[in-house]
């Protein structure tokens, strides 16, 4: 397997840019595409506000985010960068038919010894890699929100995933200063978000059940549990049609009705309610993203 020192980043989002920004602080060469421009500039506008503020906390210095930077390419040309890809990082919408879809096309586009992998954490490997010419290339290699903070990536086996590729896999996440934790057989939501689903599912119970507020329960969590942010304010953080998405396509897997996702999320999804992103989600936030009360359900 080859070394890895070019990246291609599908999809500009929070998630998208974000990897690619580590990755281009480790000294990689990164390229991050989109199908639309405006979304490109707009994570090139947040990743610099982002590292002007690293740089003025003294945590990097000015000449080291320049040339990070100057390692960064973001761009609507995905070909072009995919031909010389070392490695292949997808972080598009959570939904599998686009993944698949994306994956075959890449999969003709790399080259054969480039990784195929999947941000995804609510979709198994296999589920990808059965779209894509040799699967054993083909891993999820799971960044947390905000990637630029959060240490611990999974590093998730498919079953026809090489262990060359586990081993290549897991040096990179190391060489970009992060932890891996490795799954050596895959689990819809992987270990984080799995023990992170079952908190959010009691805290959703609670609230529907009229036991507690959103902002008691967070606070509980906060100051009892020891946790940074609380359930509701977490995936206010995530976007909570992620979440959404997730279960609804769990469900439609399963057919379990303890799959389908919560009656308040999807009450504020139908209402545009996604969380900070839209100013709105189980709180409200002004334009600088301050909490300004209770969203009302």
């Amino acid at each position: 397997m080859t070394n890895i020192r070019t990246v291609l980043v599908i999809g500009s989002g929070a998630m998208g840019s974000q990897i690619a920004m580590v990755c281009a602080n480790a000294g990689l060469t990164v390229t991050c595409t989109d199908l639309d421009q405006s979304a490109l500039d707009r994570a090139e506008s947040m990743l610099r506000a982002r590292m002007d503020s690293t740089v003025a906390k003294g945590r990097m210095t000015a000449e080291q985010r320049d040339a990070a930077f100057e390692r960064l390419t973001l761009t609507t040309d995905r070909d072009s960068a995919a031909r010389t890809a070392d490695l292949v990082i997808e972080a598009a919408v959570e939904k599998l038919v686009v993944k698949r879809s994306l994956f075959a096309e890449l999969a003709d586009l790399a080259p054969e010894s480039a990784i195929l992998a999947s941000n995804s954490s609510s979709f198994v490997p296999s589920s990808m890699a059965s779209a894509v010419t040799h699967p054993g290339r083909f891993c999820n290699i799971h960044f947390f929100n905000p990637a630029l903070v959060m240490k611990c990536v999974e590093v998730v086996r498919g079953p026809e995933t090489t262990d060359d590729t586990m081993v290549a896999a897991t040096a990179f996440v190391e060489e970009i200063g992060k932890i891996p934790v490795v799954l050596e057989k895959e689990i819809p939501g992987f270990v984080a978000n799995r023990i992170l689903g079952a908190v959010r599912d009691e805290a959703l119970h609670l609230l529907e059940g009229g036991y507690a507020d959103v902002e008691a329960i967070d606070t509980a969590c906060r100051t009892a549990l020891g946790y940074p942010m609380g359930p509701f304010e977490l995936m206010d953080l995530t976007g909570i049609d992620i979440g959404y998405l997730v279960k609804k396509q769990r469900f439609a897997e399963s057919g379990d009705p303890k799959d389908q996702p919560a009656d308040t999320v999807t009450r504020l999804v139908e209402r545009g309610d996604l969380g900070r992103k839209t100013g709105r989600g189980w709180y409200i936030y002004s334009d600088s993203g301050e909490k300004q009360g209770i969203n009302q359900l």
